[in-house]
């Protein structure tokens, strides 16, 4: 790709989705006055306060980093004074306020990763597998005071792949969204006008729970699968195994030779774990019991004692 004329900016973000992007702003040459993200979090077994993976590449850099805690006056001082064109949002964490919106002249471009206006919110990627979408994308769009409702610079259309987890296509989409947040942050600093968003055909993408992802082994399991997919890595698509949450982390199809399960009941030979759906069987591919670490299915199998005979799950 071609090299962009460097820009003044301020980057917001702060998990690992948000690393690609800036560090191909930084490759890229552009001016990079300060981060933003969200401040220290408790981390691991310990609970220690940990940087954020974006704080952290910055610090690497040489990048000034800002905290904070609210979007508050004190954060609008600083954005003004920091004299920036425009400034780019990855996966920030935080809603901004119009008085901080119009802080910075170019305003403010966020990458989503969605073909907007479909699945606006927090979970685009998650949204689109569990409704069987077959395409995805990024776009990069000017934020404006609505949820993800401000217009276009640019899209990328990205087509999801068969079995493709949420983690699996967010990481690709936030490697091929880098190069279009770039273009668009240089569309913004030239002039171009971004397209509006079409009244229509909008969906929103709400937060997924954990209670929501509760398998019910009745439904078909085509739609099992893309609960599992959606929900992997979080929050992992549940169900209760004498009465314990039982994770399933991955599925898939293959051949069993024998009378059909029942829906929620389990079968096993040396190499496959199997369930039984409203619609025929799905393997386990991956699963997490309680206490345990993720294995795979088959090798969970293999722990137990006693064989599988009239073994289901609770649900």
């Amino acid at each position: 790709m071609a090299r962009l004329e460097p820009v003044r900016l301020i980057f917001a973000g702060t998990p690992e989705t948000a690393l690609p992007s800036l560090r191909h702003l930084i490759d890229q040459g552009h001016e990079i006055v300060a981060v933003l993200t969200r401040p220290d979090a408790p981390a691991g077994r310990g609970k220690k306060l940990t940087v954020s993976p974006v704080a952290k590449l910055a610090a690497e850099h040489g990048i000034p980093v800002l905290k904070p805690t609210t979007p508050d006056q004190k954060l609008i001082a600083q954005v003004k004074d920091l004299r920036a064109d425009v400034a780019a949002v990855v996966a920030f964490g935080m809603l901004l306020p119009q008085d901080l919106l119009d802080a910075v002249p170019g305003g403010w471009i966020n990458l989503h990763f969605s073909l907007l206006p479909r699945w606006r919110g927090a979970a685009p990627v998650q949204r689109a597998i569990w409704s069987g979408d077959q395409m995805s994308g990024v776009t990069a769009f000017r934020i404006v005071k609505q949820l993800d409702a401000g217009p276009i610079y640019r899209k990328l259309e990205v087509p999801i792949e068969a079995g493709e987890s949420s983690g699996v296509l967010l990481d690709r989409l936030a490697e091929l969204g880098a190069p279009v947040l770039a273009s668009a942050l240089q569309d913004a600093v030239s002039g171009v006008e971004p397209t509006p968003q079409p009244a229509d055909n909008i969906t929103m993408a709400a937060k997924i729970r954990p209670e929501d992802v509760r398998i019910d082994w009745s439904r078909p399991s085509e739609e099992i699968d893309r609960l599992v997919r959606a929900a992997c890595p979080q929050p992992a698509a549940w169900t209760t195994l004498h009465g314990e949450r039982f994770q399933v982390l991955a599925v898939g199809k293959s051949h069993r030779d024998a009378e059909p399960l029942a829906p929620g009941s389990l079968a096993a030979d040396r190499k496959h774990l199997w369930v039984g759906t409203g619609d025929g069987e799905l393997e386990l591919v991956r699963v997490k019991a309680a206490g345990r670490k993720p294995m795979p299915g088959a090798d969970w199998a293999r722990g137990q004692h006693g064989g599988f005979d009239q073994v289901s799950f609770d649900d």
